[in-house]
C-alpha cells in the first residue's frame, strides 16, 4: 500500500474547465477576465461559465463597436436587468490595485469634472492631507474570482506570462480566489529555469486548467495570433436577440467544451492563427 502523501508536497490544483468553473465561480460572484484588452481573453471560460447557466454580460466588442447583448440588457432589460458599475480603463485599474495592495482606495486627478465620477458609488472627493489639490479616491476593487490566461503553468499554479500584461497582475492579487488557464502545464523545473517570467506565483491560485487555444478568437503571445472575423460575426449577428440566441447555440450552448469549439473552428482556420515563427528572447544567466 503506498504511503500518504507528505503535506509537504504542494496541493496539485490541475482542473478541467468544467470543474474549475463549477468550484470556483459561483451565482453573484464578481468576476475579473479580459484583463489585458485584446489580448488573452478567456473565452473557453466565458463559454463554460454561460453553459452553467452562471450570469455574467459581455460589454463591448472592440472589431464592431457596440456590445448589443450587453445594451439590450442594461437599456432595455432584455433577457433580464442588469446593474452597471461605470469605470474608465484607468480606474478599474486603480480599484483593482488598490485591492492588490491591501488599501482601502488609490488617490488620482484623472476623472476631476467628468461624467463618470459623478455620483459614482466607488470613486469620491477627498482632500490633500498635505495641502494640495483635492483628488479623487478610487475605492478598492476585491473580485471574488479572477479568471487569466497564460502561456504556461505547473501544476501548483506558478504561471509564466510574457507579452501584454494589462491589468493581469493586478487582478490575481486582488481576487479572493485565481483561476489559470494556460496554453500548456510544464514540469516545475520549467517555472523555475526563469523565475522573472513567473508573474502569478501559485500561492494565489485556487485552480489550474490546461486548455490550449482557450483565449481563441483573441491572441496569446507565441501561440495564437487573433483572428478578427469572429469578432465581427458576432457584431453582425447579435444586433437582435434572435441572432445573438443564434450565435450562443451555434458557437456555446450545443458544443460542450474547448476542444468542440476548436473543432467547429476548423483545422485550416487553426493554422492560420497558430503561431509558427520563433522570436525567442534573449538567453539570460541565473547563475548565483
Amino acid at each position: 500500500m503506498p504511503a500518504p502523501e507528505s503535506p509537504s508536497v504542494p496541493v496539485k490544483l490541475k482542473r478541467s474547465l468544467r470543474e474549475a468553473i463549477a468550484e470556483q465561480v459561483h451565482d453573484g460572484d464578481a468576476i475579473a477576465l479580459g484583463l489585458a484588452l485584446e489580448s488573452g481573453i478567456p473565452f473557453a471560460a466565458v463559454h463554460e461559465i454561460i453553459r452553467q447557466q452562471l450570469i455574467a454580460a459581455w460589454v463591448g466588442n472592440v472589431a464592431g463597436g457596440s456590445g448589443y447583448g450587453f445594451r439590450r440588457a442594461y437599456e432595455q432589460g432584455q433577457p433580464r436587468r442588469i446593474v452597471m458599475e461605470d469605470h474608465s480603463n484607468f480606474s478599474v485599474g486603480l480599484a483593482l490595485k488598490a485591492a492588490a495592495m491591501g488599501l482601502p482606495y488609490l488617490p488620482t486627478f484623472t476623472g476631476i469634472g467628468g461624467d463618470i465620477v459623478r455620483g459614482h458609488p466607488r470613486i469620491r472627493p477627498i482632500g490633500d492631507p498635505f495641502g494640495g489639490p483635492d483628488l479623487l479616491a478610487v475605492g478598492a476593487l476585491r473580485p471574488d474570482v479572477a479568471i487569466i490566461h497564460v502561456q504556461r503553468a505547473d501544476a501548483q499554479g506558478n504561471a509564466h506570462l510574457w507579452g501584454n500584461l494589462g491589468l493581469t497582475v493586478e487582478a490575481a492579487y486582488a481576487a479572493r480566489r485565481t483561476i489559470v488557464i494556460c496554453e500548456e502545464v510544464v514540469p516545475e523545473a520549467v517555472i523555475r529555469s526563469d523565475p522573472n517570467r513567473t508573474m502569478i506565483p501559485g500561492f494565489l491560485v485556487s485552480a489550474v486548467v490546461e486548455e490550449p487555444g482557450g483565449a481563441l478568437p483573441s491572441s496569446v503571445q507565441g501561440y495564437w495570433r487573433r483572428d478578427f472575423e469572429p469578432f465581427l460575426a458576432y457584431h453582425r449577428t447579435s444586433r437582435t436577440l434572435e441572432g445573438l440566441q443564434s450565435w450562443l447555440r451555434e458557437w456555446v450552448l450545443d458544443l460542450p467544451d474547448r476542444p468542440a469549439y476548436l473543432q467547429h473552428l476548423g483545422e485550416a482556420a487553426l493554422a492560420r492563427l497558430r503561431v509558427s515563427d520563433r522570436r525567442p528572447a534573449a538567453e539570460a544567466n541565473f547563475a548565483p
